[in-house]
């Protein structure tokens, strides 16, 4: 496993996010606005990628990825470094009990947690993650993130070594440079899943895999106190606060905690009428993947990285 973190790594879109564009012109073409930006996607990617092995623990990956702040995890041959697969934060909590990779725990182990974590990634990881090549351009990235929801791909050459990463974060710094007139609440989503303070950690593991999203407001009488994360629950086990909870050792000890236990005191919200360009920007500085959206001290949506990575390519 390589010691370097992916966030150390200074890309070119980070010096462009200092001087934020000017162009407004109207409706652009989305190939011809990132026109200068056209080339390989190595331009934009982390070339020194932390990675693991498929005979990794489950337990390592998860601190591993919670120690840097990952959402992803590639996994390669030691040897070649050739690209066998990935682990996400959401393979993470489909295994704590959101879904089907629960059935390591409860089938396999008894529902013995502690016997379970400990299992290799190649238990539940993604063998065959979706990838670019080396020559690939920004807007192809644009185009897989957009139309089939991935948050980070991995960069392979002809010989499917593993080159780099991509996510939608280091594509929204590109875009991000452009002037938009659009507004949060043109790109948010109106209709948001909440869940309450006392809902057991393993129930919102499981509307996470049910609808595939990675974060859910939490709210009391429609005002907003919250908001948990994959990343969070991931961290919950990943820190080693989940064993603290385990007597016998059994997964209902882990994921019968209410969600409560996992908010932090740090919470970044927006308004409605703010302009999408200053919203990207926070998230990017703040190093966050959305902002739940207040109006009157009552939540009425949610903006993420993914709204605004489409926003700014449909122009």
């Amino acid at each position: 496993m390589q010691p370097n973190s992916n966030n150390a790594e200074k890309k070119p879109a980070d010096r462009l996010l200092k001087s934020p564009g000017k162009r407004d012109r109207g409706p652009v073409n989305f190939k011809t606005k990132i026109a200068g930006y056209e080339g390989e996607i190595m331009a934009i990617a982390t070339k020194n990628v932390v990675t693991a092995q498929r005979t990794t623990t489950i337990i390592q990956a998860v601190e591993i990825m919670t120690r840097e702040g990952f959402r992803r995890l590639p996994l390669i041959d030691p040897g070649t470094h050739r690209l066998r697969g990935i682990v996400t934060v959401s393979d993470i909590i489909d295994f704590m009990g959101g879904g089907d990779k629960f059935n390591l725990v409860q089938v396999k182990h008894g529902g013995n947690f502690l016997a379970a974590v400990n299992e290799e990634l190649r238990e539940i990881m993604t063998s065959q993650p979706v990838a670019m090549p080396v020559t690939g351009s920004i807007a192809d990235a644009v185009d897989i993130i957009i139309n089939r929801n991935v948050g980070g791909l991995p960069i392979t050459d002809a010989e499917g070594t593993l080159k780099g990463i991509v996510t939608e974060r280091d594509v929204m710094k590109v875009l991000a440079t452009e002037h938009s007139g659009r507004k949060v609440e043109d790109v948010m989503r109106s209709s948001v899943r909440v869940t309450g303070p006392d809902t057991p950690i393993g129930s919102v593991c499981r509307e996470m895999v049910t609808c595939r999203f990675r974060r859910l407001p939490v709210v009391v009488d429609d005002v907003l106190c919250g908001i948990v994360t994959a990343t969070d629950i991931m961290s919950y086990l990943g820190k080693g606060r989940a064993f603290e909870q385990l007597t016998t050792g059994d997964s209902a000890e882990v994921m019968g905690a209410p969600v409560r236990s996992l908010l932090s005191g740090e919470l970044y919200t927006t308004t409605p009428d703010r302009n999408i360009h200053d919203i990207a920007v926070d998230m990017i500085k703040k190093r966050v993947g959305a902002f739940p959206v207040i109006e009157d001290s009552h939540l009425v949506g949610l903006v993420t990285e993914y709204d605004l990575v489409k926003a700014f390519a449909e122009g």
